[in-house]
């Protein structure tokens, strides 16, 4: 008897479930919307645009200029769950002593930090991270420090 309303189960989930299957709109691929969001705070790094958008809890809050590596240097493409260091003051101790403030390292020696060189802002410039202006970068900062850095997650797309 279980095996039989076992078989009766399958076939009609299966009777149930292809037609509205059928008429489901899957995602095309690769649709980063809809695989972004897993953290609280979303950082989407385009390196086309030039630009940063900021989500929290799925809302987009920000849209910022930023400069990534300038040719010869790499800025890596993907996503990184969570900040792995936080450093408000930093110096850079690859690139002659430079300030990195606000920095949030994602991807080992790569992080989102503020820049004195706002007017690159918009264009490629840097050795491979994520500048941008120090007034945005304390923003996000902030809003990284306050949520957790296990609350950050940072996609870099082309």
């Amino acid at each position: 008897m279980r095996k039989l309303l076992a078989c009766l189960s399958i076939v009609l989930l299966g009777l149930v479930s292809v037609p509205a299957l059928a008429t489901q709109k899957l995602p095309s691929a690769p649709d980063l919307h809809v695989v972004e969001y897993q953290a609280k705070i979303l950082v989407r790094v385009s390196i086309s645009r030039q630009m940063m958008d900021v989500y929290h809890e799925g809302r987009k809050v920000h849209e910022w200029p930023v400069s990534t590596a300038r040719q010869g240097k790499i800025t890596p493409t993907g996503q990184w769950k969570g900040a792995q260091w936080l450093s408000r003051n930093h110096r850079s101790s690859l690139y002659n002593n430079a300030p990195m403030p606000y920095a949030i390292f994602y991807n080992g020696n790569y992080a989102i930090h503020g820049t004195d060189q706002v007017k690159k802002l918009g264009r490629p410039a840097s050795a491979g991270c994520v500048r941008l202006h120090t007034a945005n970068a304390k923003v996000l900062f902030n809003m990284v420090r306050d949520e957790g850095k296990d609350a950050l997650r940072v996609v870099v797309v082309r």
